[in-house]
């Protein structure tokens, strides 16, 4: 610990075990709960009102193409501690002369807390969080994680503005991609296993940091797909769908929660003091601190449920938020508004108390330098081994959509042979090597990228003649490029055409009302699926599209995301068989905007779909199902499921059943598949959803193998939010399904008594 805070702490804690001694028996004596809490009260009571004030301050730093600055102002604040963590300062160097500046030139030498929108990497960028959801692999996303964590803390970084918990049902909205999809089962594991790759087991360790569970809450249910727009769902929603994540986040361990722009119930969530305090502090018991989006504070303002800034910071104190993000509402307006009685300065000191937790909980105190070493940093950035995990999960996270066999074929298009004489490389995306990264790509760097173009070239060697055209652009109306594009395409054996969206088309404030490829991509492919050789489009997007004649008509499709880093190299291994797909959608594709939100687990209506009889649930235009459903991706082997089994039909509430399918590998080739286990209420005190996801299992198996594939579930895996809100199982029938998609019909009934 630095020598500044060691005396200074010794004198807190001769200060604080005096006013234990003063007390008049030994009952009214508040012991801390652990060693952590006596040093942070210690550090507390020496500190001043404007200090205390300053560690709920998260201010940006600048960073330029010619490198980082902070702001004149910011050096001066931290100097007199009125700030207490920074976000956008990174790398090893950097954090370090301003953590010098925080430890060695303040009164009391507190450190700061630097975070940073470590999304799906830091350097080494793995692809977007929608795309590894998509490979349903647990153990590698916890390790990705790990990865971003090592390379971040190297980078001196504390703290990631990740996971995103967000459930998301309308593909309108731009930050789908920084979520796991529409699920609610899959969402609460993914969160779980991310949380733990990026804090580990010990956060004292180097390679680990702090996790922040956003953005709570019921962000993803934005009206109308547009970002920062209104949130208007039951309290039912809230609780099935919305809060299971951010539960099961707080239960995993998470030290910091964030904000959501949006209302819910008319109150901003940073004014809500139902979510921060009712919720999350008394329901749940979180201990970590909360922390606003980027201004949130300010802007209750034209929420209009604040009068003035002022007002908007001391809603937020009362309602349960810890740290302002750089609206500096509490860096202007807090000490006023304790002055006059509005906030009581308890608010700031236990605001304050669960920040300092943290930095000690960190090691900042005894080691404020710990993460700011520029010979870690060398070592851990951008290594062989990270880059070859990248190539890894970017691979699992492709799902095959469609393999046909072309005309006079006797084999579906992929995979493609090594020995093929010539191929065409087609579309703008197909040589971006910045689109690989996606949105919130951390510190990756496009030159640093693999292409598709590069990835193909590199895995066919000279043998094989690759020809890139352009085509078009992602954008615009210019088809001038066609015809380079057609004559390539009738010169080679093969066509890959890359298309989609360019990366800033999805994340953050990107939200569209037109999900169709953008500008003439279609056109383009169109014309190339006129030549009849055998083609694969390629998808590269963070969202969901309306493809449907590209589905109907194009001999193959492979959803690739934004694969990260090593994107190029990653899909040439599955477009040449080096790598069974083995992804399924975390989201349903739409056959257009029409149908938008259309997700599996929607509710049966009392006039459900008929065909015949005009005055049921249907569209006239389009049928009611999707263009591809949840769950669902093929591979390059085919799977069959035994009928369902179960050791009973009939189980009570402290029973478990055990459910089972044998999965045969009927194939040619190796392969992994998703199994995926659904099941319906049949009939509740509330309505129920048409099924919903309980369990899955990815499971490797050799051509021609065999593997009986078991669950184990209980009760509480059927309980749901009754019709008085009590989450419980009710006694009734359910039907069971196990498949390799949400729509499986593979099924049996049991009965809970």
């Amino acid at each position: 610990m630095n020598k500044k805070i060691t005396i200074l702490l010794l004198l807190g804690i001769t200060f604080f075990f005096w006013q234990c001694a003063s007390k008049k028996s030994i009952s009214q004596l508040q012991f801390p709960k652990d060693s952590i809490d006596l040093k942070v009260d210690s550090v507390l009571a020496l500190m001043t009102l404007d200090e205390k004030i300053g560690q709920l301050v998260l201010f940006t730093s600048d960073w330029e193409s010619t490198g980082p600055t902070l702001r004149a102002t910011y050096k001066e604040d931290i100097k007199t501690g009125r700030v207490g963590a920074i976000f956008n300062a990174h790398t090893s160097e950097y954090t370090r002369e301003l953590q010098r500046i925080a430890v060695e030139e303040t009164r009391l030498g507190i450190p700061l807390l630097f975070g940073y929108d470590v999304i799906h990497g830091y350097k080494t960028i793995f692809p977007i969080p929608l795309g590894e959801a998509a490979s349903w692999d647990l153990a590698a996303m916890e390790k990705s994680a790990q990865i971003a964590a090592a390379e971040s803390t190297a980078a001196g970084l504390h703290w990631t503005f990740a996971p995103m918990l967000d459930i998301a049902r309308d593909p309108r909205w731009g930050r789908v991609c920084e979520g796991s999809g529409e699920d609610v089962y899959l969402s609460v594991e993914i969160g779980k296993v991310k949380i733990k790759g990026f804090q580990g087991e010990n956060l004292l360790s180097v390679n680990t940091m702090l996790a922040c569970a956003k953005h709570y809450a019921a962000y993803g249910a934005a009206q109308a797909g547009r970002d920062y727009h209104t949130v208007d769902i039951s309290e039912r929603t809230l609780y099935e769908a919305y809060l299971p994540p951010f539960a099961a986040a707080e239960k995993a361990g998470v030290k910091t929660f964030m904000t959501s722009f949006n209302e819910l119930n008319g109150i901003p969530a940073s004014g809500s003091k139902y979510l921060l305090t009712d919720i999350l502090r008394k329901e749940w018991g979180f201990r970590g601190f909360v922390v606003t989006d980027y201004t949130s504070i300010n802007e209750m303002v034209p929420h209009g449920y604040a009068k003035d800034e002022k007002h908007a910071g001391e809603l937020a104190i009362n309602a349960g938020v810890d740290m302002d993000m750089q609206s500096a509402i509490y860096y202007n307006h807090l000490k006023k508004s304790i002055e006059e009685g509005l906030v009581k300065v308890e608010k700031v000191e236990e605001a304050a108390r669960r920040i300092l937790r943290q930095k000690f909980e960190l090691g900042l105190f005894d080691d404020p330098y710990k993460y700011s070493n520029t010979e870690r940093e060398k070592q851990k950035m951008f290594t062989a081994e990270n880059l070859d995990f990248a190539r890894d999960v970017a691979r699992k996270s492709i799902v095959l959509l469609k393999n046909n066999k072309v005309k006079n074929a006797l084999i579906p298009v992929l995979p493609f042979p090594k020995k093929l004489k010539s191929i065409a490389v087609i579309g703008e995306l197909a040589n971006s090597k910045e689109d690989m990264l996606g949105s919130w790509h951390g510190s990756g760097d496009a030159k640093d990228c693999v292409s598709l173009l590069q990835g193909i070239t590199t895995k066919i060697g000279n043998s094989t003649n690759v020809v890139f055209a352009k085509g078009c652009n992602v954008e615009g109306d210019d088809k001038s490029g066609f015809e380079n594009a057609i004559k390539a395409a009738n010169q080679a054996e093969a066509i890959v055409i890359a298309v989609g969206e360019k990366w800033w088309m999805s994340g953050e404030a990107a939200s569209r009302t037109n999900l169709d490829l953008p500008g003439v991509q279609l056109d383009l492919i169109k014309e190339l699926v006129k030549t009849g050789k055998p083609l694969v489009v390629v998808l590269m997007n963070g969202r969901p599209l309306t493809i449907p004649w590209v589905a109907d008509n194009a001999p193959a499709i492979l959803e690739t995301w934004y694969a990260g880093s090593q994107g190029g190299n990653a899909i040439a291994d599955v477009l040449f068989g080096d790598y069974n797909p083995s992804g399924k959608l975390p989201m349903t594709f739409p056959r257009n905007v029409g149908q938008i939100p259309i997700f599996y687990n929607m509710k049966h209506t009392g006039r459900p779909l008929a065909l015949d009889n005009k005055y049921t649930s249907k569209y006239l235009d389009v049928p009611n199902s999707p263009l591809f459903p949840f769950g669902f991706g093929l591979s390059y082997t085919t799977f069959k499921y035994s009928p369902v089994k179960v050791d009973k039909t009939t189980f009570s509430q402290n029973e478990k059943i055990t459910v089972s399918v044998t999965l045969s590998n009927t194939g040619n080739y190796d392969g992994e598949e998703v199994v995926q286990l659904y099941f319906r209420d049949l009939v509740g005190s509330v309505t129920r959803p048409v099924r919903e996801l309980k369990k899955f299992e990815k499971v490797l198996l050799q051509k021609g193998a065999s593997k009986e594939i078991t669950f184990s579930l209980t009760a509480n895996d059927f309980a749901f939010f009754t019709q008085d809100m009590t989450f419980k199982a009710e006694a009734g029938a359910f039907e069971i399904f196990v498949g390799g998609d949400s729509n499986t019909e593979n099924s049996v009934k049991v009965t809970l008594k």
